[in-house]
């Protein structure tokens, strides 16, 4: 009897160390964006990104988000709140921090891509031979991008002369050339500052996505026209982790990490940007909102007249990056659109 007593308090007391071993196992994340907390990739990528972390993890492992910068404000401080662990996880735009994403800035450009999912993909294709050296300092999570199909604008700019002198945000100041030769003036802005932009007439126009013209962006509110059948540009987009914090992760938790990273985050993110401009067209063609703005496309004619002008920005950027010292810049541009 008095064995089997002690045996069972032995038993008691291992369960005891064992459960106290998996609280302290226990690990949450702390997520920052920059975006409201209505946002598709708050509450899509970043909803599927916690489910799945803590699923496979039987609850060990899970997320906290903090959205609308409540860990900082503005979104060009994101990659670096990131590296100094402001936050475990941040989701970022690669143009806010051109200087250390030079390679991957060349999915931005007008080239085969028409959506999200193509250009992703694209840039998956090449990523380790030519991007994954400039995300040494963090664990890239997913590197993916949004389609710019429209134009919002406060002038018809449906032609290369409507162009000329037009005050217009691209998706990255690299683009610069690009719109140069098209005649337009480039104006560097972030995406929380162009709402204002429009409405106060800092800029004319911008470049955007379907879900800007919609909400949360609600550009359909400070804008006459939106234009399609443009030169499509691209916002590279990430989602980085500071190195610190993921090597410190135990075994397990860091194969769960890397189970959900790479291209498998990346098409979730590319999904979700895809998925939201196909709700926000939709929510375009029938919302009275869109009575007070002309919605108007680009003519073939003047479609051909913009696309010669892109590849002459081209050719200067690939200029300006050989004199940085990135010589293969061309050949990068190619594969990318292969």
């Amino acid at each position: 009897m008095k064995i089997r007593v002690v045996l069972g308090g032995l038993a008691l007391a291992l369960s005891t160390i064992t459960l106290n071993v998996e609280k302290a196992s226990a690990e949450e994340l702390t997520v920052a964006t920059f975006i409201p907390p209505q946002h598709h990739i708050n509450k899509n990528l970043f909803g599927w990104f916690g489910k799945e972390i803590a699923k496979r993890s039987g609850g060990s492992l899970t997320m906290k988000l903090f959205p609308s910068g409540q860990l900082g404000a503005g979104p060009v401080q994101q990659y670096k709140r990131v590296v100094e662990g402001v936050a475990d996880i941040t989701f970022g735009v690669s143009a806010y921090t051109a200087a250390i994403f030079p390679k991957t800035m060349l999915i931005i450009p007008p080239g085969k891509s028409k959506t999200a999912k193509e250009s992703t993909d694209r840039l998956w294709r090449v990523f380790d031979k030519y991007m994954a050296d400039e995300y040494k300092q963090v664990k890239a999570l997913g590197v993916f991008t949004v389609a710019g199909s429209l134009v919002a604008s406060n002038k018809d700019i449906t032609t290369m002369s409507g162009l000329k002198g037009t005050k217009i945000v691209p998706y990255a100041a690299m683009t610069t050339p690009i719109i140069k030769a098209m005649g337009a003036v480039p104006v560097q802005m972030p995406v929380t500052k162009m709402y204002t932009g429009l409405s106060t007439g800092t800029i004319d126009a911008t470049y955007a996505s379907y879900n800007n013209i919609t909400p949360p962006w609600n550009f359909w509110d400070v804008s006459k026209y939106v234009v399609g059948n443009i030169p499509v540009q691209f916002a590279a987009t990430y989602v980085a982790m500071n190195k610190e914090r993921y090597d410190g992760l135990s075994a397990a938790h860091r194969k769960i990490i890397d189970g959900l990273s790479g291209k498998t985050m990346s098409d979730q993110g590319s999904a979700t940007f895809d998925g939201a401009d196909q709700r926000s067209e939709g929510m375009m063609k029938k919302s009275p909102k869109m009575k007070k703005v002309k919605w108007v496309q680009v003519s073939s004619t003047e479609r051909a007249k913009m696309d010669a002008a892109v590849k002459k920005g081209l050719e200067s950027i690939f200029a300006d990056y050989a004199k940085r010292g990135i010589k293969n810049a061309r050949e990068i541009y190619n594969a990318l659109n292969q």
